[in-house]
């Protein structure tokens, strides 16, 4: 892992040292991404190395490379910060902290490294949403974030604490001591929801999602990207660590998890068909996908588990590909209103030939990488009750609904009279949707590299 981490590291430098550094930094988190692709063709599909302080797995190694990756995106897609010179050397390193931060959360053998890393990661995102947000809203976005994770995340600490005391280690790789404290034993159920309640959060579960929105919603375009496509999965990363050290508590408190992530997969889908604001609708449809992670996870099967981990990294490409092209969008009609965003298909085919291509992405269309995922937590689901085939099926139907409404409502119809025919699309824009775009296709191909983690 310290092949990794060291070169993360010394990224930092880079927006002080040099003045090519934002073109340097793009190019540098590629090459680390490609370089973190190693550890996904390692032979052996364990542990493919330990230390005291790291571990390396199939799953950890598939969302540092997604992570790597989608940070040079998130580079790529801020041009506008480069061209208004609006701090450049400091927003870089925010960007490539977070980066850091997120590659040692996945490394980490340590629950109390994990808890460290997993609370470190809200300054940099904090700081890039207040720094270089849209709107003096921002800041009421801000305190939601910080009041909703860091309230949810002292339980975990105090868990963590007592776990720490009853068996003299936090280790994520030595389950055999693992054990809740025996007076504990009658408040499982209790001690478990405290445990949990900071990843479901983090993801966001239904009830909990209020903040998820307005950070969106306030944050830059590379804020969107990277809470989109990493931040959520930190959460459900914790949770499939949690599980495989408890799956009876998981088991047996799915029933209610289940509830309230599928009616809250209905209700967010529901509201997407309702929205006015891309960014928004974009937002909201993460509360849908994510449920489904929580279903796959909590059912303590294979498939639920490898489902899961398919569809963070398909939601993760997908739906930061999604920001990208509001953001395009935006910078384009100067609106993000879909009333007054009409007939991008006549003002610029190449920016909705990338929309449809991505929106049947996000309802999970073939021959993308979110299908697989969808028919694992399906499949998944249906093994351990044929009752969740109703809840699953109207929310697949509704995601696709909201994927489609957004499309249309973009694309079609008739432009305003204030819009202008869209210059086509520099190569920098469309390198940037074809590098997300590239691996939601050519996953399905090998879907191994990211399912053979368990």
């Amino acid at each position: 892992m310290l092949n990794l981490i060291f070169p993360s590291l010394l990224l930092l430098l880079l927006p002080f040292l040099s003045k090519n550094f934002w073109s340097m930094s793009i190019m540098s988190l590629m090459f680390i991404s490609f370089l973190s692709l190693t550890n996904l063709f390692s032979a052996d599909l364990s542990y493919s190395s330990l230390s005291p302080l790291f571990m390396n797995d199939q799953m950890s190694s598939t969302l540092i490379t997604l992570t790597l990756w989608i940070s040079a995106l998130m580079i790529m897609s801020s041009n506008s910060v480069f061209y208004n010179k609006n701090n450049n050397s400091l927003f870089i390193f925010y960007v490539l902290s977070l980066s850091l931060i997120l590659i040692i959360s996945f490394s980490v053998s340590n629950f109390l490294n994990f808890y460290i890393m997993f609370e470190s990661s809200l300054i940099p995102t904090l700081l890039l949403i207040l720094g270089w947000g849209y709107q003096p809203e921002r800041l009421q976005a801000g305190m939601y974030l910080m009041l909703y994770t860091i309230c949810a995340s002292l339980p975990l600490l105090l868990s963590l604490m007592i776990l720490n005391s009853n068996n003299g280690h936090l280790s994520m790789i030595i389950p055999s001591t693992f054990s809740i404290l025996p007076s504990l034993s009658s408040l499982e159920s209790l001690w478990w929801f405290m445990t949990i309640c900071a990843f479901m959060v983090k993801m966001p579960l239904y009830i909990v999602h209020l903040w998820l929105p307005k950070a969106h919603v306030e944050a830059p375009i590379a804020g969107s990207m990277i809470l989109a496509g990493i931040l959520l999965k930190l959460g459900g990363y914790g949770l499939i660590r949690l599980s495989m050290f408890y799956p009876n508590l998981m088991f047996n408190s799915s029933p209610m998890w289940n509830s309230i992530a599928l009616w809250g997969a209905f209700i967010t889908s529901m509201i997407c068909l309702r929205q006015t604001d891309i960014k928004s609708l974009i937002a909201y449809s993460s509360v849908g996908h994510m449920a489904l992670v929580v279903l796959g996870i909590s059912l303590n099967s294979t498939w639920g588990w490898q489902g899961a981990l398919i569809m963070m990294i398909a939601h993760g490409l997908c739906s930061s590909c999604l920001f990208s092209l509001a953001n395009m969008t935006y910078e384009s009609t100067h609106t993000r209103s879909m009333f007054l965003t009409k007939g991008l298909l006549s003002l610029s085919p190449t920016l909705s030939l990338w929309w449809f291509i991505l929106s049947i992405s996000n309802m999970a269309a073939p021959p993308s990488i979110n299908l697989f995922g969808e028919i694992s937590l399906i499949l998944s689901a249906i093994w351990a009750s044929p009752w969740y085939m109703l809840p699953i099926g109207l929310c697949s139907f509704l995601a696709a609904a909201y994927s489609l409404f957004l499309f249309t409502s973009v694309n079609h119809g008739s432009s305003p009279k204030f819009l202008n025919p869209i210059s086509a699309l520099s190569s920098h824009f469309n390198s940037i949707v074809l590098f997300h775009a590239a691996p939601i296709f050519l996953l399905i191909t090998s879907p191994i590299l990211i399912s053979s983690w368990i």
